[in-house]
């Protein structure tokens, strides 16, 4: 039986049903069919503008058929953890190509990418360190430091002034790393990793980039934030998930052989979790395959992200300081956020609403996310709509009458 304290607690949720009762509910919508920028839901058919697959890789034929040919050589589990039975020959030639792409020794992939985060940052500096976060870093980030027993501090978004001062509080021989995402995941902008990675040296810091938004968008042969700016070699950890730009689902850090094995043996969520499927491995594999022979996916998703990016400045939208596929476009209020993605959906275009608590009540967000394969009657298509329902909610008189 349930005691009265949780009963309670649990009668005092009640957005999720206020919005079901509003017509208004967007979460947990279940997919029918989903081919690639279209899905099937409810028997409607939907432009997908809510999805991370950056490079519309995930119903490549290529990557289609290796998960088909690993599933038949491996089965669809390998019913154990890296640490013990649960390692393929697939994760080790995943790993070592991983590695070679991004110019590092060695890396090591998680079954999730939250898993990789909150292994790597919960086992690297220990009881007696630092961490250093961005106040918007992602969750995964924010968990691991949690869990990690050290001593959390964080700086004000993209904010170097504030990051040298937290920097400065530590005394200097003290285990500290700096942990960033490479392009933030809701508000689209890039982090300042010249001077990051500057401040790194100068304080004697550690530097990990959370790459899941930027692996396969951002750099040479989409390499990532470090390469964007030319730094691969001053930044000592890179991380990022297979469920975006890789077509899978799974994560990754590459670093030094020292670090790699040092998490083998002490991030819990490897040590603790059965690894990520044979099939799974082998769909990221050919997907990196295809990222690194058709350089034309990376120019064709800034080619779309270029001309959405334009159109929806020009309609009057707020975009904050996005500069990436990741198009954010801010109503400032939760139950208005909530009808604008609703009335978008009935229009035949997927987003997503980010609302409080993931963000702030004054900062909640239509989140859209560009594909290397959306055609340009597909961007139109979405440019109207996004027009037609700003005009039906005034949501375009309130960014100007705030301007």
């Amino acid at each position: 039986m349930i005691q009265k304290s949780l009963s309670e607690k649990l009668a005092n949720f009640t957005a999720a049903n206020e919005l079901k009762a509003s017509g208004l509910y967007p979460y947990f919508r279940s997919i029918e069919e989903n081919h690639d920028t279209e899905v099937v839901i409810g028997g409607k058919n939907l432009l997908m503008f809510g999805s991370n697959s950056y490079m519309g890789l995930t119903n490549h034929p290529k990557v289609l058929e290796a998960s088909k040919a690993a599933l038949t050589k491996y089965g669809s589990s390998c019913s154990g953890s890296r640490f013990l039975n649960g390692t393929s020959k697939l994760h080790i030639e995943l790993e070592e190509k991983l590695a070679a792409h991004l110019g590092k020794e060695a890396a090591l992939t998680f079954t999730t990418g939250f898993q990789t985060n909150l292994g790597t940052v919960a086992s690297i500096t220990g009881r007696n360190g630092v961490l250093i976060l961005d106040e918007l870093d992602h969750a995964s980030i924010i968990e691991g430091s949690r869990l990690s027993f050290s001593k959390v501090l964080k700086f004000a978004h993209n904010n170097m002034a504030d990051l040298e001062r937290r920097l400065k509080s530590i005394p200097e021989d003290t285990i500290k790393m700096i942990v960033v995402d490479g392009i933030f995941s809701m508000e689209g902008d890039i982090c300042n990793l010249p001077e990051i990675t500057r401040l790194a040296k100068q304080y004697h810091a550690t530097v990990m980039v959370d790459d899941a938004h930027s692996f396969g968008v951002l750099g040479k042969l989409g390499r990532g934030t470090a390469d964007h700016f030319g730094l691969s070699n001053d930044v000592d950890l890179i991380m990022s998930t297979f469920s975006k730009s890789l077509a899978s689902v799974g994560g990754f850090i590459a670093s030094n052989k020292d670090i790699v094995d040092y998490l083998k043996h002490h991030a819990r969520s490897i040590i603790f979790s059965a690894s990520m499927p044979p099939s799974a491995a082998a769909a990221a594999m050919a997907a990196l395959e295809i990222i690194q022979s058709e350089p034309e996916r990376l120019e064709k998703l800034w080619e779309n992200t270029a001309y959405i990016t334009k159109a929806v400045k020009d309609l009057g939208f707020d975009m904050g300081h996005s500069e990436s596929p990741i198009i954010p476009i801010y109503i400032r209020d939760n139950i208005l956020t909530f009808k604008f993605t609703q009335l978008l959906y009935e229009e035949g275009v997927f987003v997503n609403p980010v609302v409080s608590p993931a963000v702030s009540s004054d900062s909640s967000l239509v989140r859209m996310s560009i594909m290397a394969t959306h055609s340009k009657d597909q961007l139109d298509f979405a440019i109207d709509k996004l027009e037609k329902v700003a005009i039906k909610l005034k949501v375009l008189e309130e960014v100007k009458s705030e301007e």
